[in-house]
């Protein structure tokens, strides 16, 4: 009697399967340390500003109080009701929001217009202005407010905020970022629509800037970001306390001797509200944004 026997072979999809749980379980194992780690480091961040949160919503007395408590032992809103009060929050805000805006805009706008002229006009005295824009970004900024603040002055812009608004319309950061972007952009695209007939104008603000749109919301965030927070070039350009902006006027919150604590913590949060609101807005565009969009490899 002869006993035969069954040999299975498994198929080309069975091992392909059976390959890519392998892979896949191999890719967890290798990235549970990273991810540790970055939860880690997401958390001791978080921390503090959660801290400074919570703490607006704390009375002046539980602030200093001994044993220091993470949660509000008694929660309360009036450290904002007096921000609102004490300040004139809605004047500064509102000041700060035209800088940051108004500058914002201009940004964007001018550093595309100067990138794209950089990257794609040969002229040798395009290179020398690419030169000395670039080299600014060796400069620190306090190395050059003495000539600017005598240059704002001398234009009559002093304690205006067209002359907090005008100096800082031009980054050499934001040329650099669309200049990079306008270089990878094909010059074949700018001669197929000029064969087509379109103007230079037409070529920038219908084909060009369009395709910059990541590079141009990434700039409009980070300068918006900039404005609204700089302190130290409104603090030298306004004198007068009409034409705060907000940054300048939490400063004035603090005391040689004492410091309105409670007010100061509540008018902070108020003041970060936009910057949280701009980035839940536009960070999706972003980063769903392709940047490669319109181009050939």
């Amino acid at each position: 009697m002869v006993t035969t026997y069954a040999i299975t072979v498994p198929d080309e999809k069975q091992t392909e399967r059976f390959e890519r749980r392998r892979r896949n379980k191999n890719l967890r194992r290798r990235a549970v340390l990273p991810t540790t780690m970055l939860w880690v480091l997401a958390l001791l961040m978080l921390f503090p500003l959660a801290w400074f949160l919570l703490s607006s919503f704390k009375p002046g007395s539980e602030l200093f109080s001994y044993p220091l408590s993470f949660f509000p032992k008694e929660w309360t809103l009036d450290g904002y009701s007096a921000a609102l009060d004490r300040i004139d929050f809605a004047r500064y805000f509102l000041n700060t929001a035209i800088v940051a805006t108004v500058s914002t805009v201009f940004t964007v706008f001018l550093c595309a217009t100067t990138g794209y002229a950089l990257a794609k006009y040969k002229n040798p005295w395009l290179s020398v202005l690419g030169l000395f824009i670039l080299s600014m970004t060796m400069l620190p900024g306090e190395v050059i407010l003495n000539p600017m603040f005598v240059v704002i002055r001398d234009l009559g812009l002093y304690n205006q905020l067209a002359g907090v608004i005008i100096p800082s319309i031009v980054t050499p950061t934001g040329v650099f970022m669309f200049r990079q972007f306008f270089i990878s952009v094909p010059d074949e695209l700018m001669q197929a629509a000029r064969i087509d007939g379109a103007s230079e104008y037409g070529i920038f603000f219908r084909i060009m800037l369009p395709l910059a749109r990541p590079i141009a919301l990434t700039l409009a965030i980070m300068s918006f970001q900039w404005r609204w927070n700089d302190y130290i070039f409104p603090l030298i350009i306004l004198g007068d306390p009409d034409q705060f902006t907000l940054q300048i006027a939490l400063r004035a919150l603090v005391g040689a001797e004492n410091i309105e604590w409670t007010i100061l913590l509540s008018a902070s949060v108020l003041s970060m509200i936009p910057l949280v609101a701009l980035y839940l807005v536009f960070q999706k565009y972003v980063t769903s944004s392709n940047i490669n969009a319109g181009l050939k490899d």
